[in-house]
This record gives C-alpha cells, sequence and structure tokens, in this order.
C-alpha cells in the first residue's frame, strides 16, 4: 500500500489513492494513510456476515467515487458477488510467478522445489484465489542459502516496482487506443468470414470479398475520440441515439446517415453490448448464405 501510495505521488502517475480500507483497525497502512492525508474505512469482520462485510466494505469505496480497488494485504476472502462487482477493476499482487504456488508459503515452495526464481505476479481479481488474468511479473533469483525470509524481502523490491506500473498501464488502458482496437478485433474478427484491412488510416473489419461493417477511430480528423463505427437502420434511428446518450453517440463525419459513432474512451464499456452492435453491423451487410449461419 506504501509503494502504490507514494507512486501515485509521481507527477506522471495516472492514479491517486482516494481511501485506505480494512477489516484490521492495527493494520499499519491505516496509520501511514492517515498520518499522509488519505481517507481511511475501517470495519471488523469479527461477528458480521461475510457477504455483510464485504456490502460494507464495497459501499465505503463507491462513496469514495474510486473506480479501481488493488488489494495490498488484504488477508481475507473475499464474497463472489464482491469480486464481480469489481470485475475487471480489482487487482492484487501475488509473492509467486503464478500459475505456480497460488496461495500461501509460496517462498518455503519455491525454495523446496528446487526454482532458480521465485518473484511476483500482479492479475485481475477473479472468484478462483490467485487465478485471474495476468498484468505483470517480474522474477526474482533465488541464491544459494536463502531462506523464505531472505527470499521474501528481496521479492518485496520488486513487488513494489511492479505493483505501482501494472497499476497505471490498467487505469490507463481505457483510453488506449491499441487496447480499445484489441478488444474490438476479439469480438469482430469471431462473425462468420470477417477480415481487418487498414482504411484511411483506421482499423476496418468487413466481410472477404464484401462490404466493411465496422472501423475504429483514434482521433481521426482530430475529433479526439476513440470510437467505433457501426452501421445503423438510417437518418432517424442515428438522430435517436444522439439524442438518448449525446455524450457517447455521435455522427460520425463523412459516413453519412447509415453509421453511429459510439465512444470507446469514456471508461465505462458495456463490451457485451459492442459486441452486439458488431453483429448487428455485420447482418447489414452480410449475404444471406452468411446471414443465415448466424443464430439469433
Amino acid at each position: 500500500m506504501a509503494a502504490l501510495l507514494y507512486a501515485s505521488r509521481l507527477a506522471a502517475c495516472p492514479f491517486e489513492i482516494v481511501l485506505v480500507l480494512s477489516n484490521n483497525p492495527e493494520a499499519g497502512g491505516l496509520k501511514l494513510a492517515e498520518a499522509e492525508g488519505v481517507p481511511t474505512f475501517v470495519l471488523p469482520h469479527k461477528g458480521l456476515p461475510r457477504a455483510e462485510h464485504d456490502t460494507a466494505m464495497d459501499a465505503a469505496v463507491r462513496r469514495a467515487g474510486a473506480r479501481w480497488i488493488a488489494l495490498a494485504g488484504y488477508m481475507r476472502i473475499l464474497t463472489g458477488e464482491f469480486v464481480g462487482r469489481w470485475e475487471g477493476r480489482m487487482v492484487n499482487i501475488h509473492p509467486s510467478l503464478l500459475p505456480k504456488y497460488t496461495g500461501l508459503h509460496t517462498h518455503e515452495r519455491a525454495i523446496a522445489t528446487g526454482d532458480s526464481h521465485a518473484g511476483c505476479t500482479v492479475h485481475l481479481v477473479t472468484a478462483d484465489l490467485d487465478e485471474g488474468p495476468i498484468l505483470g511479473q517480474i522474477p526474482v533469483a533465488i541464491l544459494p542459502g536463502d531462506t523464505p525470509d531472505t527470499l521474501a524481502a528481496r521479492v518485496l523490491f520488486a513487488e513494489h516496482q511492479l505493483y505501482a506500473r501494472c497499476l497505471a498501464e490498467l487505469v490507463t488502458r481505457e483510453t488506449d487506443p491499441e487496447w480499445l482496437t484489441a478488444r474490438v478485433r476479439e469480438r469482430a474478427m469471431q462473425l462468420p468470414e470477417a477480415e481487418e484491412s487498414l482504411s484511411h488510416g483506421m482499423a476496418c473489419f468487413g466481410i472477404i470479398k464484401g462490404k466493411k461493417f465496422a472501423y475504429v477511430t483514434s482521433n481521426h480528423h482530430h475529433d479526439g475520440r476513440n470510437a467505433l463505427l457501426v452501421k445503423i437502420s438510417g437518418a432517424d434511428e442515428q438522430e435517436q441515439l444522439i439524442e438518448s446518450d449525446p455524450e457517447r453517440f455521435f455522427r460520425p463525419a463523412y459516413f453519412g446517415d447509415g453509421w453511429i459513432g459510439i465512444r470507446l474512451d469514456l471508461g465505462d464499456v458495456d463490451w457485451d453490448d459492442i459486441a452486439e452492435w458488431l453483429r448487428r453491423s455485420w447482418l447489414a451487410v452480410a449475404p444471406r448464405r452468411l446471414a443465415a449461419m448466424m443464430e439469433f
């Protein structure tokens, strides 16, 4: 926690620590946070049902306006409901090179196995303990004569470096054109006979030997937007969409009434919804033989 807090004070750091929470009133991180002027919240879990405790912690995080949770020495298992509410927005650091040595006593196990390296891993938190998608790792050499304590002390240096960097990359990727394009690509290329090309400097998705059904723009014509462009039914739908949410939807320049722009850089993209927009746009240009392959 201290490493993240001090990293957040650097001018170029993209995240800010708005609240430090704990279920342990004696946690050292609370005292440090208070001394550094960071708000804290403490709720001992003894006597509280797990779900009730997690609900109260969740409410405190949301009151603080936080959009991400970084676990740092929080040793209590979180409920599936809590994890689900923060899916993709909660990270943890683990003192091993996952998938090796999930759980406890990682350094003892690495030494006992005769590994050449231990290390640490930053990963997204899922309902399965220590098994979320990996965001970064640093290997740390195991030296002759190492004990679990001496190894842990060196791994801690690596943890302090890795966690802040991975968190910074995570909180900024929602506005990273390459990351956004990759997320669109994953969904577009699942559609039958889809292919990708480059058109006017934009990633473009179409049907092989057929029409285009989607573009991904990044500051195209200097409009400051990262967005998905998909086909729609016409001017009436375009007007309705823009009127319903003018921040998210817009009329893409030079594309006419049959297309709509959908912002991808607002920080709260519903990727299932994007997949549906891509499917619908694909259907608008697909020949009948392909459209028949889709399940409605």
